[in-house]
Order: C-alpha cells, then structure tokens, then sequence
C-alpha cells in the first residue's frame, strides 16, 4: 500500500493532539494507535444516487391515464382462478411505450417541460423573435404558472427552444437551403434559459443537409447539461430532393437514432444528465419506421404534435400520428396565432391538453 506521507503525517498530529487534550499525555501505545487508524483502509465512498424506479413508474401510469401523479388506484385483484382458459386476453395498452429505464438526473417524466419557440431574426417564426427579452421571459414564466396550476403534481420547467439551424428558401452557397445561426445568437437563448432557472432546446431544420453534418458543429453547446435537441422533419429534404416549403420532409427511424447516439455519446463522454430529444410531427410521412426508433437510458425521446388548427383537428391529429404510434413520451405544441383562426373559437388551455391520452410532458409555444 501507498501511503501518502505529508497526509500521515497532518492526520497523525491532529489525532495525537486530541489525545493530548483529553488525557494530558500522549503514550507510545496512542501513537502507534493513531498510526494504525490513519493507514487503514478509507471507507468505501457513498453510491453514486440512482434513478427512483417506483416513482418513475408510477408516473409513467399516470400519463398513460391522463391523471394527475399521485392519484390512488384500489389494489387490482386477480382473477386467473375464475377465468376460463378461452377467454380472450386481455388488449395490451399502447401506454406506458416500452422503453430503458433512463439514467439518474433524467428531466421526465418528473417535470413537464414548458418551451417557448422561435428564431431572434425573424417575428414571424415564433415569440422568441416577436418580442424583447424581458416581454419574452415574463410571458413564458407565466405559461408555466398556468401549467403549474393545471397539475402541481409535475413541476413545469421552463425552456427555450431555438431554431439554430433554420430551413431556407434559398440554396446558399453550398446548396443547403438551410441557415445556421450564429454562436453569438445561441449563446443569447442559452443565456435567457439559464436567466429563468430552465433549459435550452435546439431546433435543427436542416433542409437538404444532414443531421450527421449538423450535430457536430452544436456539439460545444450539446456538450453542456442543461441543453437538449429538437429535430423538424417538416425541413428535412434529402429523400426529396425538394427545396423546403414546397412539400413536407421525412425523417426515418434511422435519422432518429443517430441524433439519439450521437446524444448518448456526449452523455457518456461528459458525464452529463440524460438529454432529451424532441421529434417534431403532424403527418405520419413526416416520421417512418416508429417502432424502429429506441429510446436509451441516456436519452429521452419525445415526439411532439407541432400542428396548427381548430382544437378538434388538433387533438385528431394528435391521436392519429402520436397517441396511435407510441415510441416514449409526447409532446403538443400550441399556436398563438394560428390555432385562433376561423373556424377556431379559442387556443387549448393547460386543461384542456392534460386531458389527452397520454398527457404530454413537453409543451411547446409559438
């Protein structure tokens, strides 16, 4: 054994000095006490803290439910002694999706996450770009109040979700139709994030590029723990050959995977929290191969309804592509602007989304 000398030696004066203080002398049997006690083994260091399966569980059920965490269910009783053997087995639910257990620090399904959406350069892609900052933070902050009333079992967090890569009408200079934002602007929407005690998103529309093109240049911000990823598959026009705007993008389960490894990665590397990865659809050509699409214990990966509409279309689509195709957890993205047009009477309240089943734990504002 290596015994560091200077550290024997410190520790060995303050044990002798106590002795000294209690008894008034020190023998040579209180030394090569003392000795003995500094050069045995340290004690094992405390396990590192693990993810609380039974509350993960647990609220796993209650969003498959669509009821508030915590909500008490009698003790179901079996009936296997009674039943016949033709009867017909019981139906599978679709929810809770088959998924790992995620890593320790994972953000759902114990908070839903409330983001605010859009782009610094334009007024037109979302409220990120429409309003000055404080207008911003003091709207989002009161979203998530109002998602906090709606259900104080899951605490809402804030988030800002940035388009750092935007789709373009133009090719640019290498044929790309897509736009990357600059580190300065990034590192404005990382700032406001950090400024409301929440994360940051970044959305990725790569247009005729690549994700494996895109990822490793955001990779110094995805590095950092409190950053996450979103990727549109509206603006993704590889399998097309189209310019973006003119017909809506695809992402296979292939494409999923690789931004959720690339993820896993960095989390591993850097010793990081779970990420989570949100997969922007409304048409069931936008995502293909779902059941294809795993989820890992270092990322979480939601598939959020970004259509616009009347209500009823809303939560018709939501049940079309999301509810009936599940991969892990969802999320609803809800309009302004849009989701007020005639016939549209009025924009879904908090209430009025947690009663989808499952309820969404990513709830995106444009």
């Amino acid at each position: 054994m290596i015994v560091n000398v200077a550290s024997v030696s410190v520790a060995c004066a303050v044990l002798v000095y106590a002795i000294v203080s209690h008894h008034g002398f020190v023998s040579s049997r209180d030394v090569s006490a003392v000795i003995d006690a500094v050069q045995a083994e340290p004690p094992a260091p405390p396990s590192p803290p693990t993810l609380d399966k039974a509350e993960y569980d647990g609220r796993l059920l209650a969003l498959a439910l669509s009821e508030p965490y915590g909500t008490p269910h009698p003790a179901a009783t079996s009936t296997a002694s009674t039943t016949s053997a033709s009867s017909t087995p019981a139906k599978k639910p679709l929810w809770p999706a088959k998924a790992p257990y995620p890593e320790y620090g994972a953000l759902l399904p114990f908070h839903r996450i409330v983001a605010y959406y859009g782009n610094f350069y334009s007024t037109q892609m979302g409220v990120l770009g429409e309003y000055p900052h404080d207008q911003v933070l003091a709207k989002l902050k009161g979203e998530v109040a109002s998602w906090n009333a709606a259900d104080s079992a899951t605490p809402a967090l804030p988030a800002i979700d940035y388009i750092a890569v935007t789709a373009q009408g133009s090719a640019g200079k290498d044929g790309k139709y897509r736009l990357r934002m600059p580190d300065d602007q990034v590192d404005k929407a990382l700032a406001m994030a950090r400024e409301v005690h929440g994360v940051l998103i970044l959305d990725i529309q790569v247009g005729l590029s690549t994700l494996p093109q895109e990822l490793p240049l955001l990779e110094n911000y995805l590095k950092q723990p409190d950053v996450h990823l979103a990727i549109d598959p509206e603006f993704s026009m590889v399998k097309s050959g189209v310019a973006p705007g003119h017909v809506i993008g695809t992402f296979d389960a292939a494409d999923v995977n690789y931004a959720a490894n690339y993820l896993a990665e960095l989390v591993r590397a850097n010793h990081l929290p779970p990420k989570v990865l949100v997969v922007h659809r409304f048409t069931e050509d936008m995502v293909t191969g779902y059941k294809r699409i795993k989820p890992l214990p270092e990322v979480q990966v939601v598939m959020d309804m970004d259509g616009w509409g009347f209500p009823e279309r809303k939560k018709n689509t939501y049940r079309r592509v999301i509810q009936s195709e599940p991969v892990q957890f969802t999320g609803f993205k809800l309009f302004y602007k849009n989701d007020i047009k005639p016939p549209s009477t009025h924009m879904l309240t908090p209430r009025e989304v947690l009663q989808l089943t499952p309820r969404p734990v990513f709830i995106q504002y444009q």
